[in-house]
């Protein structure tokens, strides 16, 4: 695919589909173990503190945002990357030997970290490849890749627990992990002027934390993540209430819908703006978490799931590019981490209320859903202010 009016320069060469393909590996790796979580801290006698898988995964990859995105802008995209999934390996790898809650909530703060540098080296290298007017359809292929990882992980993991046992589940996890740093060993550096590392990179300072100039996408993108954070903190639990044996069908009909628009939802990005195809994201995934709540049947719950993937579809890719677009190229990385902190800090929240809502209680799995559905309503009318304030405004 090359560049329009200039035939010899390719847009997405063989880096890009590199990093495409690490980052499905990476994404499969710990998408793999999320449907059986729940299960096994019930099996090591862990019931009460179901909110606390996803929300302790990501408080270290929020405080880490900062870090990587700072790393990333100064020793390159891909030392951040590589980290990020050598975390995923051990952490993974481990799980079968720290069999005691407090075992397994430390090794969830661990593996935190890969979430927090991974996927932000990513973003940067990829906005480094790509020009500007074709950065929503890049983020949408990438968002591709890591929508793959979502499907195949959890329908790959159940059905390993299914037939062998949750600790094949947990070595199979760290293996695609590992792949996924062999195959970003063979990929060239993006960042221009890379330094060696030093322990001053280390020293995060306030505008490491917080870029003013994403504000906008940061808090979409924390708004919307809160229900990511309940889906994957209720949803094995709602399955099982509902009598569907395969916990990572939901995730496996969600990531498949979001498969299937991320590439166009990008595209519509570039040429309608982020703000406009934004508002469709924000509405739909409202109204899908309302249907997730409601849902009665395997039917329901399905459609209500791929309503759900079609909204993060959408979401997704825009948000990313949305920041980037927002970023100075000199602090891409920063203006990142910024958005992936208000990630952490949705999703997290949304873990962690989710679960003390629910506390194992049936009659509290639709409220518990409907709360998602009332931010993402809440950002929907956020992105419609705004762009009338700034319509007014010009």
């Amino acid at each position: 695919m090359s560049e329009p009016g200039n035939p010899s320069k390719r847009v997405y060469g063989q880096q890009f589909w590199l990093l495409c393909l690490s980052t499905f590996l990476f994404f499969t790796s710990f998408n793999m173990i999320i449907p059986e979580l729940p299960a096994y801290l019930t099996s090591i006698g862990g019931e009460d503190y179901k909110g606390l898988i996803i929300s302790l995964f990501t408080l270290t990859a929020g405080i880490s945002r900062p870090f990587s995105g700072k790393l990333a802008d100064n020793i390159g995209r891909i030392p951040v990357m590589v980290f990020g999934s050598v975390v995923c390996v051990i952490c993974s790898l481990m799980y079968p030997f720290f069999a005691t809650i407090l075992g397994f909530f430390f090794l969830r703060l661990v593996h935190g970290f890969s979430t927090g540098f991974q996927p932000t080296g990513t973003s940067a290298y990829v906005a480094d490849l790509v020009p500007f007017h074709r950065r929503g359809e890049a983020m949408g292929l990438v968002g591709l890749f890591v929508s793959l990882g979502f499907a195949v992980g959890p329908a790959l993991g159940a059905y390993i627990a299914q037939w062998l046992s949750v600790d094949i589940v947990f070595y199979a996890s760290s293996v695609s992990a590992l792949f996924s740093v062999l195959v970003l060993i063979g990929m060239k550096e993006t960042l221009a002027s890379s330094q060696k590392f030093r322990s001053g990179h280390l020293k995060i300072q306030k505008h490491d934390v917080f870029e003013p100039k994403v504000f906008s996408p940061a808090l979409v993108m924390m708004l919307t993540g809160f229900s990511f954070g309940t889906i994957l903190t209720i949803i094995p639990d709602f399955s099982d209430y509902l009598g569907i044996s395969n916990r990572g069908v939901f995730f496996t009909a969600f990531t498949l819908a979001s498969l299937s628009v991320r590439v166009l939802a990008g595209k519509a990005s570039d040429k309608f703006g982020r703000e406009n195809v934004l508002k469709v994201a924000t509405f739909t995934l409202a109204v899908s978490m309302y249907l997730v709540g409601a849902a009665t049947s395997f039917v329901s719950f399905i459609i209500a799931a791929v309503l759900f993937g079609l909204a993060s579809g959408i979401n997704s890719p825009t948000v990313f590019a949305w920041t980037i677009d927002l970023s100075s190229d000199k602090h891409r990385g920063r203006g990142l981490a910024t958005m992936f902190i208000a990630l952490e800090i949705g999703i997290g929240s949304g873990a962690l209320l989710s679960g003390w809502l629910y506390g194992n209680e049936a009659e509290m799995f639709a409220p518990t859903f409907w709360i998602g559905g009332g931010l993402a309503a809440l950002a929907f009318l956020y992105l419609i202010f705004s762009s009338r304030t700034s319509t007014a405004a010009t």
